[in-house]
């Protein structure tokens, strides 16, 4: 039976729920940063393995050259279909798409010597990376610092500053 008291209610129950809700927030918060860096980290692998497949294959057609001098190929398409010889190689087996950009626009990095063919590739995204050093040591800020050589070994160089010329002697200025 009512009295004409007021009931007193403590309101624990709603700061319980309040307090959840903001746990749970956060956490998803937290979840949602860490995907993020996963992702980007899956990104930079993916232009690490793509760009140095397209320097091995630039590689591989200039050391298919029939006759000498060595000849680089002059688009993306020379390395997925090389008819030079009697029978058609495949460098590359598909035209990479670059992951930061989503097309397979690569910048190509002109041979000197050889007007309209290249012998390395770039992304030309300017995306800011986490990777703070290339595979040869130099460092790199965004995804457009990385080129992606015939000529060396891993077929990764970053473009030759002070500190890269001297201990990367075959790196290529920008």
């Amino acid at each position: 039976m009512p009295t004409g008291e007021p009931a007193r209610q403590g309101g624990y129950s709603y700061l319980a729920v309040l307090f959840v809700v903001a746990l749970t927030a956060a956490g998803l918060a937290a979840l949602g940063q860490a995907w993020s860096t996963a992702t980007q980290r899956e990104r930079e692998r993916e232009l690490l393995f793509r760009g140095g497949e397209i320097a091995r294959a630039i590689a591989a057609y200039a050391q298919a050259t029939p006759n000498p001098p060595q000849q680089y190929p002059r688009s993306l398409d020379d390395l997925t279909s090389d008819s030079r010889g009697l029978l058609p190689r495949r460098h590359l087996r598909r035209a990479y798409v670059d992951p930061f950009t989503g097309q397979p626009d690569w910048e190509l990095v002109a041979e000197p010597g050889q007007p309209g063919a290249f012998s390395a590739v770039r992304s030309r995204s300017e995306h800011l990376l986490l990777l703070e050093y290339g595979p040869d040591g130099a460092r790199v800020r965004v995804a457009r610092d990385l080129l992606f050589s015939s000529r060396n070994a891993t077929g990764v160089e970053t473009p030759a500053g002070p500190a890269s010329a001297t201990s990367a002697g075959s790196a290529v200025p920008r």
